[in-house]
């Protein structure tokens, strides 16, 4: 196994991170600009309002992204765990 392969494999684990997690946290990102522009306008300032938005939305997010997000690290771990016989050691 040599350097380069390392480096690929890290490179090619945090890419598949950013594409897992960017769903989650956009909507939770839209939410809570949104919860915030709410409050603002109405002058609500409670801090805890802005939680069980977030967390609804997630919680949705995952059930419309979650095949998607399988499908990718099913593919990330099929492809490293066939990989493996062609690790020089």
């Amino acid at each position: 196994m040599t350097q380069d392969y390392i480096i690929y494999l890290g490179k090619e684990a945090v890419y598949t991170i950013l594409l897992l997690s960017g769903p989650l946290l956009g909507m939770s990102l839209l939410v809570g600009l949104l919860v915030s522009i709410f409050q603002a306008t109405t002058q609500i300032q409670e801090q805890t309002l802005a939680f069980v938005p977030k967390i609804a939305m997630v919680l949705i997010s995952l059930v419309i992204f979650g095949p998607w997000m399988l499908g990718l690290i099913v593919a990330f771990t099929t492809n490293l765990i066939s990989s493996i016989p062609y690790m020089m050691f």
